[in-house]
């Protein structure tokens, strides 16, 4: 037939890009933003279409409000009559697993067949897997021998073991994506993947346990896999400063030297920490500085922006500044219950769970540990130490009961928007009715895009909860205040100053 030649299918792809181009119309920014953008298309081994979403509770929610119309429009945009199944993470990665390992277990069969063995001649060992979650999963021993490929990557991470510090937990696979620190975790990604160095260095900032040093390590351990042959150092700032300062007293400054400004990448964690020690920051700068000329790369992690950090000369500032920073925001709702499914997958193999807790047990543990991710995790810790087993058949108010002192304390050291008020008030001379006031003189207007800057930083509230809590305003008005005080806090030392001083207050509140 005329053109048949020319015929290509229609990669699924394609498909769901389609699906979630429409979606983005129909449900808004804010649905897609926090359910449909997280969630990947992926296909099985088998060839099928799998939407998979970053958490049961994200899957639960598609299921509630939107999967009849994704079948719709997946029906309506895919011409080859695919069904598009609906799977959270957790089960796509087991259900993966096990098929990899029974198409392994048949292949291998089918050798055997072909040289004339039975199936009770062919020993499991000799079916090839390198996931070791499939002996789990299915019984198939492990592989007695590694590729050269797979060999060398086992080689990359003994020797990266060796580098002091590192933690073999905090890896990508651990690591959950979502709202808040999705850039980051892409810039990530590519940093390890030895990919375009055209920003140079990378800096992350954000509150203490927000995910800065677990993506360090993730950068570490799979930048080593990638490039076994490349020179990796990873320290935080106070080992730096105090390896320095040793240096200096043995008079070795010439080793710490080579061994610092020979990396191939460069990570070090804290870097606010050289605050106020002038040799520390003498070396530094011109560590970065050879570093950057020879076309190395360096990744550092802060609690708060370069600009912000006014207790290190402006030179050194400028230099952490040039490359990309990256900003790792609050968790919103949808993230934080991501990332407590994965601690509970993580704590499933110690407890032996049949099943998730229920969702409503997931919500609470969300929205009632304000605080880090750290804070978090240690509330699942706390619940799953005291339920054990029990923990995947929890009621809501058992789960209340047992997290009620870990709630007392986070709501002690909650942030508030009327404390925020207050301080900024304060502040710069004002009444806290000012920063709610329609005055727009740039004395009032300035301190109150402060106060939501800070509000948007150090709280949960979305941008028109912020703006319904300064009089009234939407959340255009509160928008626009974190755009300019972002742009201020880069060229403005006053604002800068005054933002680091209203975030020390909040903090030792």
């Amino acid at each position: 037939m005329p053109g048949l030649n020319n015929w290509s299918p229609i990669l699924p792809e394609t498909v769901w890009s389609k699906v979630a181009s429409a979606l983005r119309q129909e449900l808004g920014d804010g649905p897609y933003n926090s359910y449909v953008a997280p969630s990947a298309l992926k296909v099985t081994i088998d060839g099928d279409p799998v939407l998979v979403t970053p958490t049961v509770y994200a899957r639960d929610w598609f299921q509630r409000n939107a999967l009849r119309r994704i079948h719709e429009l997946w029906a309506q945009f895919d011409p080859e009559g695919r069904v598009l199944d609906l799977q959270s993470r957790i089960d796509y990665d087991t259900a993966e697993r096990q098929r990899q390992a029974q198409k392994a277990l048949s292949e291998t069969l089918d050798v055997a067949k072909s040289a004339g063995r039975s199936e009770a001649d062919v020993p499991l060992s000799s079916v090839k897997t390198n996931d070791p979650a499939i002996v789990a999963d299915t019984g198939v021993a492990k592989p007695v021998e590694l590729s050269g490929l797979e060999a060398a990557q086992a080689q990359a991470r003994a020797d990266l073991n060796r580098i002091a510090g590192l933690q073999d937990r905090l890896t990508f696979e651990t690591f959950v994506a979502g709202r808040g620190n999705e850039f980051a975790y892409t810039m990530s990604r590519q940093v390890a993947g030895w990919g375009d160095g055209h920003f140079n260095p990378v800096f992350f900032h954000g509150p203490y346990g927000y995910g800065k040093t677990h993506l360090l390590n993730a950068i570490a351990w799979e930048a080593k896999v990638r490039r076994p042959d490349a020179k990796i150092v990873y320290l935080t700032a106070e080992k730096f400063t105090n390896t320095f300062v040793k240096a200096v007293m043995d008079r070795s400054q010439s080793v710490f030297k080579e061994e610092i400004r020979s990396a191939d990448l460069l990570l070090i964690d804290d870097v606010h920490f050289i605050g106020g020690k002038t040799s520390s920051q003498e070396e530094l700068f011109h560590t970065l500085t050879a570093l950057i000329e020879k076309n190395r790369r360096v990744v550092f992690t802060a609690d708060r922006p370069p600009t912000q950090l006014t207790e290190i000369e402006a030179r050194l500032r400028s230099h952490l500044s040039s490359g990309l920073v990256c900003a790792l925001d609050v968790a919103d709702q949808a993230l934080r219950i991501g990332i407590i499914e994965r601690k509970l997958e993580q704590l499933s193999r110690r407890l032996g769970l049949s099943r998730m807790p229920h969702v409503d047990v997931l919500q609470f543990i969300a929205d009632s540990v304000p605080g880090s991710i750290r804070e978090l995790e240690g509330a699942v810790n706390t619940l799953a130490a005291s339920a054990g087993a029990r923990l995947g058949s929890l009621t809501l108010d058992e789960a209340m009961a047992l997290l009620q002192p870990n709630l007392k304390v986070s709501v002690e050291r909650r942030v508030t928007v009327d404390e925020i008020q207050k301080l900024t008030a304060d502040h710069f001379s004002l009444k806290q009715a000012d920063l709610l006031s329609e005055r727009r003189t740039r004395s009032v207007a300035r301190p109150r895009q402060v106060a939501m800057w800070l509000c948007k930083q150090h709280t949960t509230r979305s941008y028109p909860d912020i703006g319904r809590r300064f009089g009234g305003r939407d959340h255009t008005t509160v928008l626009h205040a974190v755009k300019k005080i972002e742009e201020l806090l880069q060229s403005d030392e006053q604002i800068a100053r005054d933002v680091e001083a209203l975030t020390r207050k909040l903090r030792s509140n």
